[in-house]
């Protein structure tokens, strides 16, 4: 357990696990995290131990801590969801209610699932470069947590932005892209319902990747409905294809980041799918969102594709307005 991940107390978390927990079934023990990195050292320990389960009581990052050191074992990773995104829970259907988290791994349904690699750093939801990288370091030094922090980041630096060029190469040949960010996502969402690749799936042996293009002021609100309504793949702004290896080249170092947490890394970068490479507690109901859009969203979604139709139009009207100007002009001059 993380005790200060999240945006919320986890005091009552282990009297409520020692209250619900299938005593038949398990004997538990909890741990408190004291600095980073200390949850993987505790997963690992277990795992050497032979543990049948080990529990991430956390956000993403403490996630990622345990589950990095329990790919390619017989321990399993179960989560209760105490974070800010809770990108791999939302994914999995797990409910980010405490009571029902643990009801969850009474059941211990274990199902096997992929996980990717950056660059020798392991990730289970999403990595990437670009501007979503920059924001996750800009969310790291912010001290705050929470949802309202990563959107006043968004919305403070992604005007100022400037994309870069990448190669991007994997087994079909090389392309350039000039890019705002390049996402790989082995799981849908980023966390908080951001569904950067809504039809990506645990279990396929390969990521989706997500290039996303240049865009300008107008355009950020229907990529940001996109997002948040499982559409992203219709956008016009969006490139997406699957591969189970990829590299990218890049012109300068800069910041990439594997579940939200940033670091710095050269030009080169390399990430990778392992099949079926970690053990986890699964909803007994549901395996994994099936990245079906919401109707309703979907209604929103279609008022802003009609807002942009008309905003184009308008713009290709004015194109024509300036370019009839500019003869009138010259005709004039003329006389």
């Amino acid at each position: 357990m993380n005790p200060i991940s999240g945006t919320h107390s986890k005091e009552e978390i282990p009297a409520q696990i020692e209250q619900l927990l299938d005593k038949e079934q398990f004997e538990a023990s909890i741990r408190f995290t004291e600095y980073a990195g200390h949850a993987a050292e505790i997963a690992k320990e277990c795992a050497d131990n032979h543990e049948d389960v080990v529990v991430a009581v956390g956000g993403d990052g403490t996630v990622n801590e345990v589950a990095r050191s329990l790919v390619h074992t017989q321990t399993a990773l179960a989560i209760i969801p105490c974070g800010s995104g809770n990108g791999l829970a939302r994914h999995l259907c797990l409910p980010l209610d405490v009571k029902k988290a643990i009801g969850i791994i009474n059941c211990c349904k274990i199902e096997t699932f992929d996980y990717g690699v950056i660059n020798d750093l392991p990730f289970f939801c999403t990595c990437g470069m670009g501007f979503d990288a920059f924001i996750s370091l800009k969310f790291a030094e912010a001290g705050k947590r929470g949802p309202i922090t990563y959107v006043e980041n968004v919305l403070k630096e992604g005007l100022k932005y400037k994309p870069e060029t990448y190669e991007v190469a994997d087994e079909t040949g090389a392309k350039k892209y000039k890019a705002f960010l390049i996402a790989c996502a082995n799981a849908s969402q980023y966390g908080n319902n951001a569904y950067i690749a809504p039809g990506a799936t645990m279990k396929d042996g390969e990521m989706d990747v997500i290039v996303m293009e240049p865009f300008n002021v107008l355009d950020a609100p229907q990529i940001a409905a996109d997002l948040m309504m499982k559409t992203l793949g219709n956008n016009s702004k969006i490139k997406t294809f699957r591969t189970k290896h990829l590299t990218i080249h890049r012109q300068q170092e800069g910041a990439i980041h594997y579940d939200g947490d940033p670091i710095m890394t050269g030009k080169e970068i390399d990430v990778r799918i392992e099949h079926n490479g970690i053990l986890i507690v699964t909803n007994p109901e549901v395996e994994e969102d099936n990245g079906q859009p919401n109707p309703v969203l979907n209604a929103f979604s279609d008022l802003f594709n009609n807002i942009n139709n008309v905003r184009e139009d308008i713009e290709k009207r004015g194109k024509r307005i300036q370019r009839v100007n500019k003869v009138l002009l010259r005709k004039l001059t003329k006389l």
